[in-house]
């Protein structure tokens, strides 16, 4: 791994528009994706990715924790398959950083922390993140605090991980996470991952109903909040979608 925090935390400016990045026809793969099982992708065995699940666990809704780690999954199988062959160093950034921003991803989507903030929950997601990765229980070990830049990128992720856009740059770590939540969402990108990798993270990580739990997660925060960042997205548009998504279906 780089000792370059630009490369190893995600930090490499990509293509914004997921479109422009996947069309590109020099990049594109010459065979489809290949199988993948739970094994092929390990979780980090870090002091601060135990910590930080452990966390995640803790706070988060059963719903909400499985999607995260197939968002990991998926994410992953996304980058081996489509991203890494052409991208080079632009996407081998850790996977302690890209599994720390997918537990933390939808943070701020709790119950409490819906209510706690006027923030949009992906705003005040990352600033919680951004102060649970820098600052541990004086008992933890102190390898259980991330680096200030590696916290930084995960924040920039989770803020930016509605952030869909045609034009711009993101970071190669928050552009993963869209993919991946696109994808477990609302089952865009439908070709990037083979229907068996879909089964094995499915049914290690059910989805016991989770497009009608976002659904319900997406009305709650409109009405608390009509001002939020989920707006940006046509409320009716992004639950149709949700709702609408063929590929998971079977699996809810």
């Amino acid at each position: 791994m780089s000792s370059n925090p630009i490369t190893e935390y995600g930090f490499a400016a990509v293509p914004a528009s997921a479109t422009q990045l996947l069309d590109d026809p020099t990049t594109k793969p010459s065979s489809p994706p290949p199988a993948y099982s739970i094994s092929d992708f390990s979780i980090p065995n870090t002091a601060l990715a135990k910590r930080i699940q452990a966390y995640a666990k803790a706070h988060l809704p059963e719903t909400t924790y499985n999607h995260s780690l197939r968002v990991y999954y998926f994410g992953q199988a996304i980058r081996q398959y489509r991203l890494q062959p052409s991208g080079g160093s632009v996407w081998d950034f850790s996977d302690e950083t890209y599994f720390l921003s997918c537990l933390l991803h939808d943070i701020g989507t709790t119950e409490e922390n819906l209510n706690k903030t006027r923030l949009s929950f992906e705003f005040y997601g990352g600033f919680l993140a951004l102060d649970v990765l820098q600052h541990a229980d004086d008992d933890d070990d102190a390898t259980a605090i991330a680096p200030r830049e590696q916290a930084e990128s995960v924040a920039e992720a989770i803020i930016r991980h509605q952030d869909l856009c045609e034009i711009g740059k993101i970071t190669a770590v928050g552009q993963l996470i869209q993919l991946a939540t696109i994808f477990d969402n609302t089952g865009s990108f439908s070709d990037l991952v083979h229907q068996e990798t879909i089964e094995a993270v499915s049914k290690a990580f059910p989805r016991s109903k989770w497009s009608t739990c976002f659904t319900d997660t997406i009305h709650k925060e409109l009405h608390l909040k009509p001002w939020a960042h989920t707006a940006a997205l046509g409320e009716e548009k992004f639950v149709g979608k949700v709702l609408g998504n063929r590929l998971m279906a079977p699996y809810e």
